[in-house]
This record gives C-alpha cells, structure tokens and sequence, in this order.
C-alpha cells in the first residue's frame, strides 16, 4: 500500500520544486496528503485483518479434511465387514436350519416328558385310590398316604398301631393293618420296607437303650403282623429303624412329635413293571 503513497510524495516535491505555491494550494495537498495516509493505514488494518481470517480458515480446513479421512477409514472398515457377513451368509443359513431341527427335536422330547409325567400322575392316583378304597373316614385321620414317581408312602401313627409307650401292636390297629395287608397282596411283586421312626425325646424303657432301639423294634412288631397275621410274604418284607434323625415336622411342639412319631410302610413297584406302565423314555435324544 505504501507504492500509492511515494508517487504522490514526488509529485508534491516537483511542484514545490518549480516554484512557490500559493498557500491555499499548498493546503489543498497537505490535506489530499493527510488522506492518503489515512486510507493506507486503513487498508493496513484490513489487510492484517484477513490475514488472520485465512489463518483461521486453514485450520478449520485441515480440521475437515482430519474428519473426512476418519470417516473413510470408518467406511472402509465397514464395507469389509458388510462383505464378510455376505460372505458366509450361506453357512449361517446352514447354522439356522440345523438349530431349527435341534430345537423341534427338544421340543418332541419335551412333549414325551410330559405325557409321561402324565402317565405318572395317573399311575399315582390309581395306587393312591386303590389303597385308600377300603378305609374309613376314621381309619384316615391316622393314615397319611402319598404316592411319589410310583413309591407308595403309608404313614401310621403311633397312637393307631401300638400300646402307649410301648412296640407292641395295638388291638384297634389290626383292622387297619388287614386292609393294608390285603393291598400288599394284591400287589404281590411289589417290595415292601417297613421303617420305624420316633420323635427326639429319649426312651426311657428296660431293655430299650435308645430311640434306634424303639423305632427298629416297632418296624419289626408290623413286620411280624403283617407275616404272621396277615400271610404276607416274608421274602417281601424289610423292617428298618431311623430313629429320631428322618423327621417331618420341627419338635419343638407336641403336634410336631406327634407327626414324627409314626411307621412308613413303602411299597415300590418293580422298575420293569413302573417303566411299562408309564412308557420308556426315547431310544435317542437330541444332542
């Protein structure tokens, strides 16, 4: 900006060099003088101004093209994926047809648990009735009978089956043992154990050292009964104490002993013969 300025410097220098000027023309040029100087530092000012505008300009440009380099290198990255799942969406549709079948096969075994779970109940609903059908109302507040994956649980209370105190077989609870007796038989290649159990309070009996004692000898009293009385067949038979240590119920209560004072007779089918009546499981199940 400074060229514009010189050439006006010489010109006024040439003009004052050829001779004096009046003073009204010398003012005229000093004031054009003055705004010249003006208008250059004016345009110095604008000039520095957008030098520092396209400073700021090339940083934002460089800023950009950063950008656009990362967001190629994210589409490259993605195109190669996008080409490695077409490239093995053939096998994967081989993966979910063979998860499909696995999963109709699970389902086929499934549904063959269930109907045999079915079949089960019912074989437990008809052994339930069958050895409940003779027994009176009476007769059952002391009988507690369930039937589990086809074990038959009888449990009779101390007080139906033996005298107070006492292993021996009670008067009022061979009614009871011949109904029971009489099912047995008519399952006659059923196993049958015969267990004793007692509440925790410790005997207190000649020739009874403990409540191992008790309960085995109570299991032994029924299994007599049932040989001897009632013609079951001893090879049948098995008699078991636990004692106190198999309870049902906290003893801490007088109606919690009185639960864990009882005999479990246990009638189990053989497994053949269970297994026939609820069906054989699949020869083949899915992997």
């Amino acid at each position: 900006m400074k060229t514009y300025i010189l050439p006006l410097a010489f010109l006024v220098l040439a003009t004052l060099g050829q001779g004096c000027v009046s003073s009204k023309k010398y003012k005229e040029l000093q004031a054009s003088y003055t705004d010249l100087q003006q208008k250059s530092k004016d345009l110095n000012g604008k000039y520095q101004s957008s030098q520092q505008e396209l400073s700021g300009s090339s940083s934002r440009v460089k800023s950009l093209e950063e950008q656009i380099a990362s967001e190629k290198a994210n589409v490259a990255s993605l195109q190669e994926a996008l080409n490695k799942c077409l490239n093995s969406t053939s096998q994967g549709n081989v993966n979910i047809s063979k998860l499909v079948d696995e999963i109709n096969a699970s389902n086929k075994y499934i549904q063959h648990l269930v109907n045999t779970k079915n079949k089960s109940d019912s074989l437990n609903m008809v052994l339930t009735n069958n050895l409940t059908r003779s027994l009176s109302r009476e007769e059952m507040r002391d009988v507690d009978v369930q039937v589990l994956k086809g074990v038959v649980y009888i449990s009779l209370s101390d007080n139906m089956l033996y005298k107070s105190g006492s292993y021996e077989i009670s008067a009022t609870a061979g009614a009871t043992l011949s109904k029971i007796a009489k099912i047995i038989k008519d399952y006659k290649d059923y196993d049958v154990l015969i267990e004793g159990n007692t509440d925790n309070v410790p005997i207190n009996m000649v020739n009874i050292r403990n409540n191992w004692d008790l309960s085995a000898l109570r299991a032994s009293s029924v299994v007599q009964a049932l040989q001897t009385t009632y013609s079951v067949d001893p090879k049948r038979l098995t008699a078991g104490g636990r004692g106190e240590y198999n309870p049902v119920a906290a003893n801490d209560s007088d109606a919690g002993k009185m639960k864990n004072r009882r005999t479990q007779i246990i009638i189990t089918p053989k497994l053949d013969q269970f297994m026939d009546l609820i069906g054989k499981a699949p020869d083949t199940k899915p992997d």
